[in-house]
């Protein structure tokens, strides 16, 4: 028989008692919450192009100017038409008096009166519809000025000024995209939804993280701001929209980020360290140490994790330790060795400056 085997040397961490957010990751895309394509209302040569690409834009700004001229003159000569039309509603008007008055001293037949007041509802139409062609006309001159409708960011010039421009153009002037606030779409297991729920129930406020593509670099804090209205039956995700209001334009369209949304935060619970949790035909358990630098199987219960802590429900206990390193040959009663903890760093202290010897002054003979 050989010598016993030497006492493996393992790393141990603590359980503790703290607060535990529970998370719930997803992977989404950046999606603008309006992205408009500016086309022209009407046809017409493009005069100017007002706009820088990437430039933001507010609401309202002037992004392209149409030759309005064609427009000015067709608008004259409605508002001319519905002048003449008016002063012959007038006219009308005052003769439809006139034999409404003679009607009533019998010096004119009834026949004329109606004929009277059928010219003045004529005119009256004849009216309207010169008023509505005024209006159209009005309409397609503010449509000669191309304005942004919504704020955000304008991307590449689509059409250079000179060109004919009609309402038909399929690109049309230039793409825009709101981006603050902007959204992110993304998708949780139809598992995950009963949770999110309840809390949407409860008129509470979720709170979002937006991640890189390698999930280490948090670039946003957002809100959650709805739930689709069914599962995708296809993969069992459902689609969830945050908000975020990106000031920073850390966020851009259509870019892949890692979301993290957090349901709830558990208060008081008991925190074990992720790495000691290992697996067994029986369920997850921890080696536990125990007075004597033995290790003991403890069987534990498990709920919610956040990748570094997961809360034990049953098994340890604040205070207990256990094994996060060295884990490959332990079983039951083994005996283990525990490395001191590190010693803080030695404070340099001053070092004494050291006193000159005397030196023999030279002597003469």
């Amino acid at each position: 028989m050989g010598p016993p085997a030497a006492p493996q040397a393992v790393g141990i961490a603590v359980v503790a008692t703290g607060d535990m957010p529970v998370m719930l990751s997803g992977l989404g895309t950046v999606t603008p919450l309006a992205a408009v394509t500016v086309r022209s209302q009407l046809s017409g040569y493009l005069t100017a192009v007002t706009f820088r690409e990437g430039q933001m834009v507010e609401k309202g700004d002037v992004l392209a100017q149409i030759d309005p001229r064609l427009y000015e003159a067709a608008l004259a000569q409605y508002q001319g038409t519905l002048q003449r039309d008016q002063a012959l509603l007038r006219n009308a008007q005052l003769d439809l008096a006139r034999y409404q008055k003679l009607n009533t001293q019998d010096s004119i037949s009834r026949q004329t009166v109606d004929t009277a007041q059928a010219t003045v509802r004529q005119y009256e139409g004849t009216v309207k519809a010169d008023q509505g062609q005024v209006d159209t006309q009005r309409t397609n001159l503010d449509y000669t000025r191309i304005t942004a409708p919504v704020a955000g960011r304008v991307g590449l010039r689509q059409v250079d000024a000179g060109n004919y421009v009609t309402a038909g153009d399929a690109n049309g002037i230039v793409v825009l995209t709101q981006l603050q606030p902007i959204s992110v779409v993304f998708t949780l297991p139809e598992d995950d939804l009963r949770a999110v729920m309840r809390q949407l129930r409860a008129n509470a406020t979720l709170t979002v993280a937006a991640f890189d593509r390698a999930d280490a670099t948090k670039l946003a804090s957002g809100t959650l701001a709805t739930v689709d209205n069914q599962v995708d039956v296809t993969t069992g995700t459902v689609k969830l929209r945050a908000v975020f209001d990106n000031a920073d334009q850390a966020l851009f369209p259509n870019q892949f980020v890692n979301t993290r949304l957090l349901v709830q935060t558990i208060p008081g619970a008991t925190l074990l360290p992720a790495a000691a949790v290992q697996q067994g035909v029986n369920g997850p358990f921890v080696y536990r140490l125990q007075p004597g630098d033995t290790v003991s199987v403890q069987k534990v219960t498990l709920g919610a994790t956040d990748g570094t802590s997961t809360i034990a429900l049953s098994g340890v206990g604040p205070g207990d330790r256990v094994v996060v390193d060295g884990t490959d040959r332990l079983k039951d009663g083994a005996k283990v060795t525990v490395p001191p903890p590190a010693a803080p760093p030695a404070t340099p202290s001053a070092i004494p400056s050291a006193t000159p010897s005397a030196t023999p002054s030279a002597t003469g003979p």
